[in-house]
Parts: structure tokens; sequence; C-alpha cells
């Protein structure tokens, strides 16, 4: 609706023009200090607020403001933000990570021990509750001025069918030239396969045995050009005698003084929510930094893509964890590019957006499509214009879940490309040719944006920029509903803080939005001045929060099984019109793919109102949702915990 202004608010506005027009032909200074107490005014007013919502910062107590490249919201109501090494490299060279909770209730917060560097890992909810975190990062990329010693990937063999052998950190490798290579990480070499033909009896019995290997990155020990090779090359392990020497050995192609890029880890950890502590499980067989990780029908994970300890992306080795033996295992091959945005669908299967987070070839894995992963099918989903510019969109599965429609907001080229995209684009997989059509576009090309779903079955959308990682000062200070039901955007409050790469936005379970970090490059619209990490947190409060009544959901059950039909108390059943049960996010790099909201059927009965929880574990996956009930004008009350299993 359009604002107009009281009387009061009248006298006061023409003051401030007054003010202003007066300033202008004085100092410039005054111009805007009169522009920002009119903005301020306006802003606050009850019915501005009540028609666009309001944003708020939060006070973040010094110890606690860390840099927020990870936030998932736990169901004790509380938000995990981790930092790790927070893209620093002088933390991740002290050994210094961090992770803090957050508090909204009573905006507190909690440091907690980070035992290794998350930076860019991967997340997902977890069916008890735990929040799983696999990957992170192993060495920053180092640019080609600044790498003074040559190295590479070399691969370890062994030919010794008895037992694996175990290289620790630091062994040393010599070429036939001299010239020798450290490795960088551990690594473990599986013994060698041995196959035997024909029998005991068999005079011309033959036994093969075929050399395992392992990977590792390596670097010169003496610096500069001398340490390079260009040639393959055969390497002692020094220190090896006799058979050993023999069985074990490495083979190397190039190690240079050339680019290298972020490398992964294969750490995995647990976050638990009531103990407020990682707990260590077992480790990923590809190390991974960028991966995606995915909840599959049946509570176990799937974590897709990333770069590997080489910084070379993975070539399709997805793998699966299981949280009932912590283990994981080799899951089916595909190809993604890093931090694909790859969605549970009714039936099983997943879907990819086409929304991507930036490493891999701009020719290879960018169109959306449909993944059978018992098959291992992929079938394409055409339609979806500007495939070249997917690289840092978002994406959403629209509410409610059931109606599976899915939308991709903005985007921008491969890389440090200048270009972003207003395009939108919805596909419905219910039809019989799923095919993407053209939705409205955003005000401008937005890379970055964050997208997050209301209980009132909106989009709400904020931030981005309209350049690669806010370059020439391109941080977008605009924020919107998109209401699937009109398919129409409407206007929404401006924040006031600038989200760019590395920022994150999430609901709360009072229905609020909160949103933090931003890495810009650069702080001044000439790209001359180096950006500073935004630590500030900032929280949207939605215009439905504004309304004089909301339904009140009371007592009622932490614990319900799918199919069955939950109770909770409430003064008013028959202001309650709908439910819906909300998944709580985990995101990171404008990607999160546990957010749902799966419509439930209502009955009102005394005193209480009761909601069915559907059957489908591809609908509901078994975790902790946010129950949130809604009056006829979709005004939603506070939030319910309630385990679904």
């Amino acid at each position: 609706m359009r604002y107009r202004p009281s009387p009061q608010f009248r006298k006061t506005a023409l003051g401030a023009t007054a003010l202003v027009a007066l300033a202008g032909m004085n100092a410039p200074a005054t111009v805007g200090f009169a522009e920002r107490t009119y903005h301020q005014y306006r802003i606050n007013q009850p019915r501005y607020m009540a028609a666009y919502g309001h944003w708020d910062l939060v006070s973040v107590p010094r110890r606690y403001r860390i840099n927020a490249i990870h936030a998932a919201l736990l169901h004790t109501g509380k938000v995990l933000l981790i930092a790790g090494s927070g893209n620093d490299q002088k933390k991740f060279d002290s050994g210094t990570f961090q992770s803090v909770l957050w508090d909204p209730s009573d905006n507190s917060f909690k440091e907690i021990d980070t035992p290794k560097d998350m930076f860019c890992s991967g997340h997902a909810q977890l069916p008890d509750g735990r929040l799983l975190v696999a990957g992170g990062t192993a060495r920053y990329e180092k640019l080609t001025g600044d790498i003074n010693r040559a190295g590479g990937a070399m691969l370890i063999k062994n030919e010794d069918p008895d037992k694996p052998r175990f290289f620790a950190k630091g062994t040393l490798f010599r070429g036939t030239s001299g010239k020798e290579y450290r490795s960088q990480i551990d690594v473990l070499v599986p013994r060698a396969k041995k196959t035997e033909t024909g029998n005991d009896k068999d005079k011309d019995k033959k036994v093969t045995v075929t050399a395992s290997e392992a990977r590792v990155y390596v670097e010169a020990v003496i610096r500069g050009e001398s340490g390079i090779s260009n040639t393959a090359d055969q390497y002692a392990v020094v220190g090896l005698r006799g058979k050993d020497a023999d069985n074990l050995y490495g083979l190397a192609a190039k190690l240079g003084l050339d680019k290298k890029d972020f490398q992964g880890l294969r750490a995995a950890y647990e976050f638990d929510p009531v103990a407020e502590r990682y707990i260590s499980v077992d480790s990923m067989a590809e190390a991974r930094w960028y991966p995606t990780l995915v909840t599959l029908r049946d509570g176990r994970v799937l974590a897709v893509s990333g770069l590997d300890d080489m910084g070379e992306i993975i070539p399709g080795k997805n793998e699966i964890f299981d949280p009932a033996t912590r283990k994981w295992s080799a899951g089916p091959t595909r190809y993604f590019p890093t931090y694909p945005a790859l969605f549970l669908t009714q039936g099983g299967s997943l879907f990819y957006s086409g929304s991507n987070a930036g490493y891999g070839p701009a020719e290879e894995g960018r169109h959306p499509g449909l993944w059978d992963l018992d098959k291992n099918v992929f079938t394409p989903v055409p339609g979806l214009a500007a495939t070249d510019q997917t690289e840092t969109s978002a994406s959403v599965l629209l509410p409610p879940a059931q109606l599976q429609r899915f939308m991709i907001l903005g985007g921008g080229g491969v890389g440090e490309s200048h270009r972003s995209t207003a395009r939108t684009a919805l596909v419905d997989l219910k039809a019989k040719d799923p095919r993407y059509r053209s939705g409205p576009d955003l005000p401008q090309g937005t890379r970055y944006l964050n997208a997050v779903l209301t209980p009132d079955d909106n989009v709400f959308t904020t931030g981005g920029s309209a350049d690669y990682r806010g370059k020439r000062a391109s941080d977008i200070l605009r924020a919107q509903f998109y209401d699937p039901a009109q398919d129409a955007f409407h206007t929404a409050a401006a924040p006031t803080v600038g989200r760019d790469y590395h920022s994150e936005a999430l609901l709360l379970p009072d229905g609020r939005i909160a949103v933090f970090g931003s890495n810009p490059l650069f702080a001044d619209k000439d790209d001359t001045q180096s950006g500073v990490f935004e630590q500030r947190i900032e929280v949207y409060t939605p215009p439905y929060l504004y309304r004089t009544a909301k339904p009140l959901l009371g007592a009622g059950p932490a614990e319900v099984y799918r199919g069955d039909t939950a109770s909770f108390l409430t003064p008013d059943p028959a202001a309650v019109r709908t439910a819906r049960l909300m998944r709580p996010s985990a995101v990171t790099h404008a990607t999160d793919v546990e957010q749902r909201s799966i419509g439930l059927s209502v009955e009102r009965r005394a005193g209480a109102v009761a909601v069915t929880i559907p059957r489908d574990p591809t609908l509901v996956p078994s975790g902790w949702y946010m129950l949130f009930v809604r009056d006829g004008r979709g005004t939603p009350s506070t939030a319910r915990w309630l385990h679904v299993k």
C-alpha cells in the first residue's frame, strides 16, 4: 500500500526539506545530515514499518565479532556462526579458527572451540538435530607472484601387496636429478592388489601385483626457480632401503611456480546443539573445499563437489554420510561445479537448479536438471535464460513444498566477471515436461542475493552486489518480497549494511530474519582501498510482526512421527487457518538447500488446533522443524520446535 504521511509528519518533512535546500547553499555535509534525519524519521513511523518492515543492528560485544562465513539455525533456537580462519591467511597460519553461538532471544553469545579450519566447508541438518560440518581449508590459494617454492601433485606408489604405508607430512622425496620435495600433508597408501590366475596344481599359475597409489601435495626444499621440475620423473622416498625402497616411490610431472588454488580438508564433525561442541566423525574419502551437503530421503547426507587436497575440482566422486554409523561410503558419480544448489524432491531425486558458487569450467555442469540417484541418471530441465550467469545465484524451493516449484534468482558470470543478471525463473517439477519459465526481474542485476522463505509463504530477498565481490562499490541496499501467488516482487525496507560475498541470511523462530557477513574486495568505487569483512549483524522485522494481533501456539508435543497428528493449545482456534512446518537453514555462499516450508492440514478443536504431518520422507526428511500457524491474513505465530521422526 502507498504510505500517506500524517499532518505532523508533513510539517516535519517540510522543515527537513527546507533545511536541505538551505544547506545546499552552504555545506554539503549538512545536506547529508538533513537527508539522514528525514530518512530515519520516515522509516521509524509505525505505518511505514507496518507496510515495509524495519531493520535493526544487533549489539555484538567485540570479542564475539567474527568473519561469519557459515550460519545455521539450531533446534535450541540459537544460531551457529562459523568463521574458521574467516578468509584471513594470518589466522590460518596461526591456527586461529573461530565459531560463535548467538542466542537471538536474549542477544547472548558464546565462543565455541573450533578444531579445524571449517572455512568454506559444507553443512546439513541431521535427523537428531545435530549439524554435520564437512570439509574446509587445508591450504590457502597462492598467486603466481607469491609462490617461492615449486610444487604440485605427486602420486605415491605402493607395490607391496602385504601392507599399506603411511607417510607423515614432511616426508622427503628425491628425483633422479637430485631435486628434493617435501610432502605437505599426511598420506596413507593402500597395499598393492594381488591377483592369481590358475590353481595350486597348475604349472602356469601366475601372480600379478598391481601397485596402489595415493596423491599428495609436495613443495621443493629449495626456494625459487631452481626447484622447478618440468619433466616427468620418479622420486625415491628418502630413508627407505631394500625392498621398501623398490616398492614405494613417487611419480610427478611438472612441479612449478604456477598459481595454486585452495586445498580442501577431509575432516568432518557433528555440532551438538545441546552440548554446544564439535564431535569428530569419520573423515571423507575426498578432501573438499566449497562442497554442498544435501539431506537424502533416509536421513543420510550426500557430499558433492569441492576442491580436493591438490586444489583441483573433484571430477564427480561423491560420498554419503550415514548418521547411524558416522561413516562415509561412495555415492553416485556425477560432476558439478562447487557449491551446487541440490534439493531433495518429492520422490527422492535431487534437483540441480543451476545455481553454484564458483570453481569449475564455464561450459561444464552449469545446466539444471533432475538427478535420479538410484539409476545415476541426470535429466536436463530446459528453458533457463542466462545459463552463463548462474554462478553466485540464489535458489529456493517455493512454499509450500508439496507444489514442487523452484525458483532461481540473479547470478553472475563465471569467475571474476563484472556481469550480473536480474533474471529470475521458475519451474514446476510436477508438470509433464518440467521447463523453466521467466519470472519477474529483480530491480537490477544481482550476485550473492540472500533468499529466505517466510512463514507467510513469501520469499524475502536482500542484499547482494552488481559486480564480483562488491567491486566498484556495487553493494545493493535493497530488499523485497517475492509473492508466489501474485508472481511479483513487493518492496521492503532497505537494509543499512551492504552484503555481498560470504554473507548469509536465515529465518528465526520468532519470524524475524537475521543477516550476517560480507567480504568485499574493495571499499571504494575506484577499487583502490581494500575492503573490510563485515562483522555486524542486522535483523529484519517483517511487516507481519507489526500487526496488532497474531495467532498464539501453546503447549503440545515436542516429538511426532510422520503421518501422525499433533495437537497444540491455542486460546482462539478459530483464528488459525493454516500451518507450515519449516526446516531450519544452514547457509553459505548464497547456497541454502536445507530450508523448506511444508503445508500441513489443520483441524480446529476445543482450545486447540491439530496438525497432521505428511508421511512422505522425501517431502519431510527426519529432523527438527519450526511449526508456525497463521491467521486469515497470513500473520504467523511464533514457532514451536517439533522433532519429526
